[in-house]
């Protein structure tokens, strides 16, 4: 094991040199690079508007990116802040003294509400420019609101909830005509429903706020000097418009569930904090007397929503006589609380100041802390001045607080993206983990670390926890690249040696079972892991060498099985005398190689069972590989097992069809040495046409010879069509055997009777039996009782021939007269013949002058013509351009010859008449030549009518108009 670790040591040496050159410089040990490029900018950024009031701002409210704030007694300046140079100044139009005391804006920016210290209300809709006395609100100091979210609108608020400064709740529903301005009185009711109280009495109303939870449930949450007051109830279905009368009502008899704090510095605030993307707020932060009550917003309790609440007490600096806070605002991680002259930032994690904002005297004094919630931006105002915080990055910093508290998995969650970051949590979760024994869990960080390898192994060794060991090994393994091959290497070999070292001991010790158990299953998983394959493939000989030093088999086995290395599975069971287990290993894997290996001493074994997974691998085995291994199982086994190979041949001849002659050769050299029987049947079955036989027929014949089959050897002979010596066996064995080889040679009548006189003399010398001989001749038409008599003794009496010697004479006086009845018919055709031709010669026809060409339509006489049987009459000329172009080339060729040679002639061509034999006779020499010519040239151009022969049939396909004049004679039809 050290030694392996040794080599991982050395395969690291580069990385592990580089990390080093990193520390010292100032990198951390992790390996990340944490140099900031440029400045971070703060989590609260502050930026003071530039805007000079003309008047002191008395209070300010934001909503949705809509900005209210009161300026001196009598104008309200409403601000788009999507568009900020286009303000809307409004003017309240009170001529008394009156001031305004608060103003609250609704969530979606539309219903703003102006509270004055005369005990009245006014309201002005975004919509509008006219302020609006609420006549139902007078002789109420309104101290909060809690506007509904769920049902209001930007013309109506829905049922909404006033606290005044008596301690009252309100319910109450504004809205506004969308036919004028205000054609009613906007406050549509205004009903008490219920009484906050302290100890001394009523208390004002500081907050309101309603939520919604789940199954159509709704929370109330109100808030005194000292107290948090918590109303619980469903709003019957359908009765939402109705308000919160019946929520109020269930507390009529008692008292809601309520925090109380002692202390008091006159009021208190509640701040909520909604994430992004979502309706209800998460969290919550209290400021009262004795600190900040914060905690989280649980929807699916059923008394109370508020949880995992806890006090941060305020800074040592904050004297609540002195300088008590005057607003807070609730961020996800941190609330920010506003005093006189300086606002302070707290982390909710921990309670710790985390940031701190000092503002000059020349801004005056700090009055109002408020939080636009849609986008997450705070505002902060003196009478002079407006500033305003962007909150950036909030949660960079969490992961570290999560790290400090041991909440590692949150830690990780806020620093996914930073991977140096990331790597310290795991690291200290690590740590963590191994200080509290917690050693898997310890291993896992670690392997996702960047800390030296050999520390973390050697740490685990010294500990001598090898399970946890193999942990980290089998995550470290996962977490390289392909590219390290090396280190691949190195830690799947240790592992494998780590596996086999903890199974060796595990299954010594009975009491341990399981545990080995669920071990292999682990080191199977980890062989067979598709992310490992390549590396235990490459490595495998060394994978082999460590199994067999273990002696573990039967993971050898099975790794051997994954590599799909079946060869040595399959060697592996034979060496053991598993012949069953290495047939199944060749039947489940298919692999011919294998299967040609290892059938020799298979089938010495098994040899049904080989024979049959030979048969069910079908056409994928090559017989002829197996053929080695039958041969020499047939040769040490007895005549029942040879039957397996027979039974392998027959499969590969008859299902298989198989043609090679090597097949049908061993196949024929079994059938003669254990079953004659089939072997006739089979050649017969084979055909007697060689060109369509796939044995060799020589090879056959001598096996059959050498083993005494004289029916198979007749039969090659017939194949073979050596007839003599079919016959001369065939007479060894059976006479009528050797007549169906005779009548063999059909088209050959001389050998057919020599074959027969073979057999007559076989009857007649060997077997002495005269109608036997007689009979031979009734079965050959060819053999006469003369070809038979020279075979027979001396001392025969003519008795046994009398019957065949008149019946041949009789055969003889037929034939005779048959000839004599040929002879007179030939004379009388040859009569008929002599009369034809004498007719011809005398046969005419008559031609009338007005006769026309059939071709050209001009008069016949004119010039030399044909006349035919059929009637039709033709010029020379015309009659050769019809002819010509249909003639094969060789005809065309010799007909231009016989025109050249025509040509050539002196005498001139005066008519075509055929010219009679006296002329003949009286021309001389040099004529006869001339007419010999016009006699070739009739017999190829009259040969036969154009329009009655052969010429006319063969152009029945061919268009009327020549293809190539086609475009020419359709001009000439335009």
């Amino acid at each position: 094991m050290a030694s392996i670790l040794d080599e991982y040591e050395d395969s690291l040496y580069r990385s592990a040199s580089v990390q080093q050159s990193r520390a010292s410089v100032g990198i951390p040990h992790s390996g990340y690079v944490n140099a900031r490029l440029e400045k971070e900018t703060p989590i609260f950024n502050k930026q003071r508007i530039d805007f000079a009031p003309p008047e002191k701002i008395n209070s300010l409210v934001v909503s949705s990116n809509q900005l209210c704030m009161s300026l001196g007694k009598d104008t309200l300046l409403r601000i788009d802040l999507g568009k900020p140079d286009e303000p809307n100044q409004v003017e309240l139009g009170r001529k008394d003294e009156a001031k305004v005391h608060k103003m609250f804006l609704d969530h979606t920016g539309s219903h703003l509400l102006i509270a004055l210290n005369t005990s009245e209300c006014l309201y002005l809709n975004r919509s509008v420019q006219k302020v609006r006395a609420l006549s139902r609100w007078k002789g109420h100091l309104i101290e909060s609101v809690g506007w509904n979210k769920f049902l209001g609108s930007e013309t109506n608020t829905g049922p909404i909830l006033v606290g005044t400064v008596q301690g009252q709740i309100y319910e109450a529903e504004i809205s506004v005509s969308e036919g004028s301005l205000f054609s009613t009185n906007p406050d549509q009711y205004f009903r008490q429903v219920y009484t906050l109280e302290e100890e001394s009495g009523p208390a004002p109303v500081c907050c309101l706020e309603i939520e919604r939870g789940l199954e159509g449930k709704s929370f109330i949450i109100a808030t005194t000097r000292k107290r948090l007051f918590q109303f619980v109830g469903k709003v019957p279905e359908g009765t939402e418009q109705q308000g919160f009368s019946s929520i109020f009502a269930m507390h009529a008899d008692h008292l809601p569930s309520f925090r109380e704090f002692p202390a008091s510095f006159g009021f208190s605030e509640i701040a909520f904090y909604t994430p992004k993307l979502r309706s209800s707020p998460r969290s919550f932060a209290w400021m009262m007397g004795n600190g900040v009550l914060y905690g989280t917003l649980d929807y699916s309790r059923p008394d109370s929503i508020l949880s995992d609440e806890r006090v941060w007490v305020y800074p040592s600096d904050i004297d609540i006589t002195v300088n008590k806070p005057i607003s807070i605002v609730l961020t996800q991680f941190h609330f920010l609380l506003l005093l006189p002259d300086r606002v302070k930032a707290v982390c909710t994690l921990n309670g710790q100041v985390v940031f701190q904002d000092l503002f000059l005297e020349k801004f005056g004094l700090l009055t109002r802390m408020i939080k636009d919630p849609t986008v997450q931006q705070i505002w902060i105002h003196t009478e002079k001045v407006v500033f305003r915080y962007h909150v950036q990055r909030e949660s960079r910093d969490v992961w570290k607080m999560y790290m400090n508290m041991n909440k590692f998995d949150l830690a990780k969650e806020y620093c996914k993206d930073r991977p140096e970051c990331l790597d310290i949590v795991l690291a200290k979760e690590a740590e963590h983990c191994f200080q509290n024994k917690r050693y898997l869990d310890s291993a896992k960080c670690y392997a996702l670390t960047q800390n030296y390898f050999e520390e973390i192994a050697l740490k685990f060794i010294e500990a001598k926890q090898e399970e946890a060991l193999m942990e980290f090994l089998i995550k470290k393994l996962s977490n390289l690249k392909p590219s390290e091959k090396t280190q691949t290497t190195l830690l799947t070999t240790w592992l494998t040696e780590l596996y086999l070292n903890w199974l060796g001991i595990l299954e010594g010790d009975p009491s341990q079972r399981n545990l080995y158990l669920d071990t292999r299953e682990k080191f199977r998983t980890f062989l067979s892991s598709p992310k490992n394959k390549d590396c235990l493939f490459n490595n495998r000989a060394s994978i082999y060498e460590l199994l067999a030093s273990h002696g573990d088999t039967e993971h050898m086995v099975y790794f051997a099985v994954i590599m799909q290395d079946y060869e040595r599975v399959v060697a592996h069971h034979c060496q053991h005398d598993e012949y069953d287990e290495a047939l199944n290993v060749l039947s489940r894997h298919r692999d011919e190689k294998l299967f040609y290996k290892f059938s020799p001493v298979l089938i010495q074994h098994i040899p049904k069972k080989v024979v049959d997974a030979w048969i069910s691998m079908g056409s994928r085995l090559d017989a002829r590989n197996l053929i080695p291994a039958l041969v020499n199982y047939s040769q040490s086994a007895s005549t029942q097992q040879i039957n397996e190979a027979i039974r392998y041949m027959e499969f590969c001849v008859y299902q298989l069809e198989e043609t090679q002659q090597a097949i049908h050769n061993y196949l024929l050299s079994l059938y003669a040495l254990c079953r004659p029987d089939s072997l006739l049947s089979y050649l017969e079955q084979a055909g007697t046409n060689p060109n369509r036989i796939h044995y060799d027929l020589k090879y056959a014949l001598r096996l059959c010879a050498e083993h005494g089959h004289h029916h198979a050897c007749v039969h090659i002979y017939k194949v073979m069509k050596l007839y003599e010596e079919a016959v001369d066996l065939a007479l060894q064995v059976d006479v009528d055997l050797a007549k169906s080889c005779a009548d063999l040679p059909e088209d050959d009548e001389e050998l057919r009777k020599k074959l027969w006189l073979k057999i007559a003399r076989h009857v007649v010398q060997e077997e002495k039996d005269v109608k036997k001989a007689m009979a031979c001749l009734s079965s050959c038409a060819l053999l006469k009782i003369e070809d038979v008599l020279p075979f027979f003794p001396d001392f025969v009496t003519i008795d046994h021939f009398k019957e065949a010697i008149c019946n041949s004479l009789e055969d003889y006086n037929k034939h005779i007269e048959e000839l004599k009845r040929e002879m007179e018919e030939a004379t009388q055709s040859a009569k008929r013949i002599r009369e034809d031709i004498q007719e011809m010669r005398n046969k005419y026809g008559a031609v009338e002058p007005q006769e026309k060409c059939a071709a050209c339509d001009f008069p016949l006489l004119n010039r030399p013509f044909y006349l035919f049987l059929c009637g039709h009459m033709f010029h020379y000329d015309c009659l050769l351009q019809a002819v010509f172009p249909n003639l094969p080339a060789y005809k065309q060729a010799k007909l231009e010859d016989l025109q050249k040679k025509l040509a050539a002639t002196s005498q001139p061509f005066k008519s075509h008449h055929h010219p009679k034999d006296t002329d003949t006779i009286s021309l001389g020499k040099g004529q006869q030549s001339r007419e010999q010519i016009k006699a070739d040239i009739d017999d190829i151009v009259a040969a036969e009518c154009v329009y009655c022969g052969e010429l006319m049939i063969r152009s029945i396909d061919r268009p009327f108009i020549d293809p190539q004049k086609y475009e020419q004679e359709m001009q000439s039809w335009l």
